[in-house]
């Protein structure tokens, strides 16, 4: 059953989230599937502090290797200092046609600056070159940085490395709102409650994130200031608060709420002020997400008897209907750069993640698993994060918008829900 049909209808939400205890675990990156015209790239040791050096090559190294577009090289246990000169040759006779160098110099504050460089071994030419500083606490995110320029400089898009994600972790009596590294590492609870936790979503300023808790033994809309550590109620009306989604302002949220009967949408400022209702419809209305120029709310609806995908511009208006493949299409998330639809699809009886080229309505089956739900579009739109379910508990998992490259997140024990890709780094 899909996450949207969840919301709105407690009962099966509840029984699916509590219906297995788990232990807290942390997540771990597995590739099971890549993309075929890899680049070949070599990242060779960093000369300086060994244990910083090799935390932050590692970091380097699996980022790279796990997005699927890069085949790593072996460097061969070389250190080259930042400054060394490139032997083209020798790493072209290795099989890579790019090379990483760096070096971690220390300063006199306990903190240190890494300074790298990247080439071009078929060119004989430098890409690039950088310098970070940064404390001991600080190699992950370093290293993700030094990821991110590589990625752009060889592909020519931005990287994800250095970008977050939230999700929801059940552990026996208790739920927690996590946040962690887009690869999984680093995880810190943001909330933690009895009562379930469902449907974060990251603000574009990737300060705030706004989900709906259970706490007060209703759902409501919180908007959570995560460096503050405070949050406020978004929306707290009579019957259920559900599915919040940001405009991309990050000044409103488009809602779901009962108050008037069926789940309908409302938009309501971020504060909680300003209360308007967006659209009236005899079935449920839910899931909304806007599309990146702010111009459309998507969103899911049985109000033609079964949920499929609509669309109604963000100051209301005429209803579109989306979708019309099969007989329940849910879920709707709309790329980057507003081209395509992630959603979730009944397929042969199997809920799957499939995506929609909204201009040609081509669509793509993207996942061999049956009980997909809650799709996530990285920031640059190359993969799309979501949750499934393997052994009888959630696991996060990861495929490229198209479809060859596909990653795991499992957790050693647990059930891990509801994940939501945060926005570029500030």
């Amino acid at each position: 059953m899909n996450r949207l049909l969840r919301i709105s209808f407690p009962s099966l939400l509840l029984a699916a989230m509590l219906a297995s205890g788990i232990a807290h675990a942390q997540l771990s990156v597995e590739i099971v599937g890549a993309g075929a015209n890899r680049i070949p790239v070599a990242v060779a040791d960093f000369p300086g502090e060994r244990i910083v050096s090799q935390a932050l090559t590692s970091v380097i190294r699996t980022d790279l290797d796990r997005s699927g577009l890069f085949r790593m090289i072996d460097a061969g246990g070389n250190a080259i200092p930042e400054s060394a000169s490139i032997a083209y040759g020798d790493w072209k006779s290795r099989g890579a046609d790019a090379v990483a160098v760096g070096q971690v110099f220390p300063g006199a504050d306990g903190r240190f600056e890494t300074r790298f460089r990247l080439f071009d071994t078929q060119k004989q030419a430098q890409l690039g070159t950088g310098a970070l500083a940064h404390s001991s606490s600080q190699l992950r995110s370093t290293g993700h940085r030094i990821a991110d320029f590589i990625y752009e400089k060889l592909t020519g898009e931005p990287g994800v490395f250095s970008t977050r994600i939230a999700y929801v972790v059940k552990s026996v009596g208790r739920f927690e709102l996590q946040i962690a590294d887009a690869d999984g590492g680093n995880a810190q609870t943001a909330f933690a409650s009895s009562e379930p936790i469902i449907s974060p979503t990251w603000a574009p300023d990737g300060n705030r994130i706004a989900y709906v808790s259970f706490q007060t033994k209703k759902p409501v809309i919180y908007v959570h200031d995560l460096a503050a550590g405070r949050r406020h109620v978004a929306a707290n009306f009579k019957g259920s608060n559900s599915a919040p989604a940001w405009s991309p302002d990050g000044r409103r949220l488009a809602v779901v709420l009962t108050k008037d009967g069926n789940s309908q949408l409302y938009l309501v400022n971020a504060d909680g002020s300003g209360i308007t209702r967006l659209a009236s419809s005899a079935g449920i209305d839910t899931e909304p997400n806007f599309s990146p120029d702010g111009n459309y709310i998507y969103f899911t609806s049985d109000r033609g008897g079964s949920p499929q995908i609509y669309r109604i511009p963000a100051g209301g208006g005429d209803v579109q209907r989306v979708t019309f493949e099969g007989s329940y299409n849910t879920s709707p998330r709309i790329s980057p750069d507003g081209k395509s639809m992630a959603y979730v699809a009944r397929n042969s009886g199997r809920f799957q993640l499939a995506v929609m080229d909204l201009a040609s309505k081509q669509t793509q089956i993207l996942t061999d698993s049956s009980k997909d739900e809650s799709p996530s579009f990285a920031p640059n739109g190359r993969m799309i994060l979501y949750a499934t379910e393997i052994g009888g508990r959630g696991v996060l998992a990861a495929v490229s918008s198209d479809g060859r490259v596909k990653l795991r997140l499992p957790s050693a024990a647990g059930d891990v829900r509801e994940p939501a890709w945060g926005p570029f780094a500030k």
